[in-house]
């Protein structure tokens, strides 16, 4: 079982991007979880026809305790879909939530259950507090990536999150894989991007154009893999899928 982390600012299309490669995995033939760590819990949206899915907060709020089934949903291409989802808003802490999540699936063992060969944490990256950096610090992920453009505020969560990755590195946890550039079509945005790569001493791991095909295939609630399959955009999807899948 491989687990990959993949981190970004709000907004950068981490979501987008995780979900797409998720379906290109699955219709690879392998079993794949995509857990969604993000307090809005919108990550698998586009893997469920546009429906937002039970999430594992929501489910222990009303019950009091979970079973599996209450909360993993699969969605298109047979990928299992997981929403860890948040505190009642203004109440709480969203990390914490996150931690709550992952020893819920720990305990109940959602990976012994479901046996996926790869596990993609779609984690918010504008801040790094315990909850959000668990996939990196307790054992989660393999690896992190990390969804950027050529923005500059993109770039300095992207420099954030490489600085954690890269404290919690030395203690044996996961390591940064790359940048994937989310292209937003900016002057000199390639260029800016490996710049920065450089500077964090890390590298572009690939870089996925601007196409209006993903906006298509998210107002029909599908991943472009599912909606366009024959596009050039999918065969991108498909290419970075199987640049993730490879040690």
């Amino acid at each position: 079982m491989k687990k990959i982390a993949i981190y970004g600012k709000g907004g950068i299309g981490k979501s987008t991007t995780v979900s797409n490669v998720a379906a290109a995995m699955a219709c690879m033939g392998l079993r794949v979880m995509q857990i969604g760590c993000d307090p809005k819990a919108d990550s698998t949206r586009n893997l469920t026809g546009g429906q937002s899915i039970p999430t594992v907060l929501d489910i222990l709020r009303r019950k009091g305790d979970a079973l599996l089934s209450d909360f993993v949903v699969e969605g298109a291409c047979g990928v299992f879909c997981v929403e860890a989802g948040g505190p009642v808003p203004g109440v709480g802490c969203a990390g914490r939530g996150i931690i709550t999540a992952f020893e819920k699936l720990a305990e109940l063992n959602a990976f012994e259950h479901y046996e996926p060969d790869i596990v993609l944490y779609d984690v918010l990256g504008d801040v790094v507090c315990g909850g959000f950096a668990m996939p990196i610090r307790g054992g989660y992920a393999d690896e992190v990536c990390i969804v950027t453009s050529g923005e500059m505020m993109s770039l300095y969560a992207a420099a954030n999150i490489t600085q954690a990755v890269k404290s919690f590195g030395k203690r044996g946890y996961a390591t940064l894989r790359g940048l994937i550039l989310n292209a937003k079509n900016i002057d000199n945005e390639e260029p800016l991007v490996a710049q920065a790569a450089s500077e964090m001493d890390t590298q572009i791991l690939y870089h996925l154009p601007r196409d209006p095909l993903v906006q298509q295939a998210e107002a029909q609630g599908k991943t472009v893999t599912e909606a366009f399959s024959v596009s050039s955009m999918a065969v991108h999807y498909q290419t970075l899928a199987a640049l993730l899948l490879k040690d």
